[in-house]
């Protein structure tokens, strides 16, 4: 018998990464292997997963915010944060939601548009784990165009007073602070509304986060409302670089750079489960591993997650070098969710009926991937994306 090789042995894949991207990714991994791993099938059944002793383990490891400067982050490359979301979807699309909208949405609106003294109140405390952040863009009948949102800020003397509702908000039923956007008096030179962003602490009157119950994808992550009912802030809770979409886009783009990794995740991790349940998994007096046809899906899943992995460092060495595009991240997130959730629901067919069980991770990662699919930009609006990029032509508008 030949020597079994790993996925990432066969290519050579992590000789791509520098050996301090590896080292922390396999720091991480460690952790998430002896914290999480064992109890993530049950997180996923109970709808649930313990979002604050997560990310106060996380946050010991640096990981919140990992690749932002100051104010208690490490300020990494984009490349080793991406790595680590790779290391987190490998074992729940959920728990890297939890990261990613802690650090690339909450964090980085307020460490990207925020005051000083906005950074210094919750940046230190995000990034330690010790609050839990959320972001609140999108609303229950506005999803992919953010232009169209209800959620209105008035301005009352020197206060504002903000009224709405935000759906599909990661992280809102246990968060500590959320950055609200919402549309002002104020008009641009087109006549419309302008949108500002506002951070606001969740104890504050007016504010409920009650929990979306009866989710069938990404169960492992605690999702929620954001509803506001005659919310007064200060002036001081307004994020004051932010003028218009491009506070919260700019965010969004930040939070998809990390799907194009964390995905890569998933997909390893349903390969590693199916090349190791194949080997020993006997039929007909054989491991299932011995058949050509298994052994061809295997091969083909191999490809297309080297492929996808490849696509993600490319993108990770343009943003940590001389930057990256919009059209170049919806290329990635376009290209790597929709390879990895095929390559989940291929390889659980190899599991026959033990697939369709919490025991086994290729399902679970096929569901979530369904939510990945959508979130952070559809599928169908990156594709736009790039169809405008490629011909000069905006379908999203007459």
């Amino acid at each position: 018998m030949s020597t079994v090789q790993t996925p990432d042995q066969i290519l050579g894949i992590d000789s791509v990464f520098s050996k301090e991207d590896r080292e922390f990714a396999g720091v991480l991994r460690k952790w998430l292997d002896e914290n999480v791993r064992d109890k993530i099938g049950d997180y996923y059944l109970e709808g649930t997963i313990p979002a604050r002793e997560l990310a106060e383990g996380l946050g010991e490891l640096g990981v919140l915010g990992m690749h932002l400067e100051g104010y208690g982050c490490a300020g990494t490359t984009a490349t080793q944060y991406g790595l680590a979301c790779r290391e987190l979807e490998a074992i729940d699309s959920g728990l890297r939601s939890l990261v990613s909208v802690q650090g690339s949405l909450a964090m980085f609106a307020i460490h990207h548009w925020g005051s000083e003294d906005q950074k210094n109140e919750w940046l230190p405390q995000m990034a330690a784990g010790k609050a839990i952040g959320c972001f609140g863009l999108t609303e229950p009948d506005v999803g992919s165009d953010p232009a169209g949102m209800k959620t209105t800020a008035k301005k009352d003397g020197s206060d504002w007073v903000l009224n709405g509702a935000k759906m599909w908000i990661t992280n809102s039923p246990v968060s500590d602070v959320m950055v609200v956007w919402a549309k002002t008096e104020e008009l641009d030179d087109k006549g419309r509304n302008i949108v500002r962003g506002f951070v606001i602490p969740t104890n504050t009157p007016g504010v409920e986060v009650p929990k979306i119950q009866r989710k069938l994808s990404l169960r492992a992550s605690i999702t929620g409302e954001i509803v506001l009912d005659n919310v007064r802030l200060p002036e001081s809770a307004m994020l004051p670089k932010a003028k218009g979409l491009r506070g919260p886009l700019s965010c969004l783009s930040e939070a998809r750079f990390g799907i194009v990794f964390g995905v890569t995740g998933a997909a390893r991790d349903a390969l590693q489960s199916a090349i190791e349940y194949t080997g020993t998994r006997i039929q007909f007096e054989r491991p299932l591993s011995s058949f050509q046809i298994t052994q061809q899906k295997l091969a083909k899943a191999l490809g297309q997650y080297s492929q996808i992995t490849l696509l993600a460092k490319h993108i990770g060495e343009l943003k940590d070098t001389v930057g990256v595009r919009p059209e170049q991240i919806s290329l990635g997130k376009m290209v790597t969710v929709d390879t990895a959730m095929n390559i989940c629901r291929d390889l659980r067919a190899l599991f026959g009926g033990s697939g369709i069980t919490s025991e086994y991770p290729p399902l679970r990662h096929a569901i979530n991937l369904e939510t990945v699919l959508t979130y952070e930009g559809t599928h169908e609006v990156h594709q736009l994306t790039l169809g405008r990029a490629m011909t000069g032509i905006n379908a999203f508008a007459n």
